[in-house]
């Protein structure tokens, strides 16, 4: 089921593209499983034949659904509805629930540790760095923030300055108010240029020099305090 085609969306509302261009009907008799439940989701695919429906918007790929025979649909929500109603059930997405939370928990710390490991501010700047860290930590790591720090192909280290870095550059640069041409590459190349400056302000507090005057990241901070 894993390898299972994927169509992106039709011209009309019970189409479906092919990669290599073709509209297909969908089959009589059959209806569109919104995503949003994915126990019922993975049921309908194990229960026969069904077409996954996917669309591309830039780099991102969002599900829009699987079509199957809505007499399958309906009986497998049925069943969902009866096993979910129980008191089993409940406890055990309450033991489900707790250990979601015990393991953010822990994530949580885990990543602010590794913040405030590539931060490595002097010691006269240990409270800054402090803040800092809580600060990058509360905006990434949210369950579903879709931030870098929720991806698990990098190790957490390398996740931690991504996030250091996207924290500055959204809240110590002119970057959220920049006019950036639409040229392939300029994006990239803006990112890391405000990049350099963020790690070469960073170096300052790295070193234990005294903040200048109206130093950005003060200024950042100060503002997510009040």
């Amino acid at each position: 089921m894993a390898n299972d085609p994927a169509y992106a969306p039709g011209p009309t509302e019970n189409t479906v593209r092919t990669t290599d261009g073709e509209v297909l009907t969908v089959p009589s008799g059959w209806e569109l499983l919104p995503p949003g439940d994915a126990g019922l989701t993975r049921r309908v695919k194990a229960a026969g034949e069904h077409w996954l429906v996917k669309e591309k918007k830039g780099r991102r790929t969002f599900s829009k659904g699987v079509w199957a025979p809505a007499e399958t649909i309906d009986r497998l929500r049925g069943e969902l509805q009866i096993e979910r109603s129980t008191e089993k059930y409940a406890k055990r997405k309450a033991a489900d629930a707790r250990r979601r939370e015990i393991a953010q928990a822990d994530y949580v710390d885990d990543f602010q540790g590794a913040v405030l490991g590539f931060l490595d501010f002097h010691p006269a700047h240990a409270e800054l760095a402090k803040k800092m860290a809580c600060a990058v930590t509360d905006h990434a790591t949210p369950v579903g923030s879709g931030t870098v720090a929720r991806t698990k192909r990098i190790p957490v280290e390398q996740r931690a300055e991504a996030a250091v870095i996207a924290w500055m550059r959204h809240q110590t640069t002119a970057y959220d108010s920049m006019k950036i041409a639409r040229v392939k590459g300029k994006r990239r190349e803006v990112r890391r240029m405000l990049a350099a400056h963020s790690k070469s302000l960073l170096r300052r507090y790295q070193q234990g020099q005294p903040p200048t005057n109206e130093c950005p990241l003060q200024i950042a901070l100060s503002k997510q305090n009040d």
